[in-house]
């Protein structure tokens, strides 16, 4: 007789499962990058940048660079156009998350997507919070899908994108990738 009683903490057939994926996900992946912001250029855009190493650096394609005001028609308009690229799998947005007025990337992105990942936000605000205490508060990070293309929509700080790279994002996308292609 099998036993398939589990006890707390046995992630035995969890860890073979998204092992599997893992090993079946692609390596190299089409991104864009969208940084919001009413100030920053590509010249002084380091955040954007850095999510460029950071990716390209682990051997991923950069389809696209822009920036985009922080104006939720303008935010659309560029989602849009980028999710309308075949090829693409994964967006990585950085601005726009925080709570001042002109921080809208959440009123302007979440509309948009057909499944929300809340565990990409939890996970960012419980590393931040390690980082820099409640302030972690200010932080609306999140991520979804929109069709098969997935957006991580991170602030604008370049601390708070290392940290969810490095941590979060460069490890995971291509097995998140992987699922969100069904």
């Amino acid at each position: 007789m099998v036993d398939n009683k589990r006890t707390a903490g046995d992630t035995s057939t969890e860890s073979t499962s998204t092992a599997q994926h893992r090993s079946q996900a692609r390596n190299r992946l089409v991104f864009a990058v969208l940084t919001i912001s009413d100030t920053r250029t590509l010249e002084t855009d380091s955040s954007g940048q850095l999510i460029v190493e950071r990716m390209e650096a682990a051997g991923h394609l950069l389809l696209e660079r822009r920036i985009v005001p922080d104006e939720p028609i303008e935010i659309c308009s560029a989602v849009g156009q980028l999710c309308a690229a075949s090829k693409l799998d994964v967006i990585l947005a950085t601005g726009g998350t925080g709570i001042s007025p002109r921080d809208r990337t959440p009123e302007a992105v979440e509309p948009l997507l057909d499944a929300h990942l809340p565990g990409f936000g939890e996970m960012f605000r419980v590393l931040s919070y390690q980082e820099i205490g409640p302030a972690t508060m200010l932080s609306r990070a999140f991520a979804g899908r929109i069709g098969s293309v997935l957006i991580f929509c991170l602030p604008g700080s370049s601390n708070a994108v290392k940290l969810a790279m490095d941590k979060l994002l460069v490890p995971e996308l291509p097995h998140l990738v992987h699922h969100s292609r069904g």
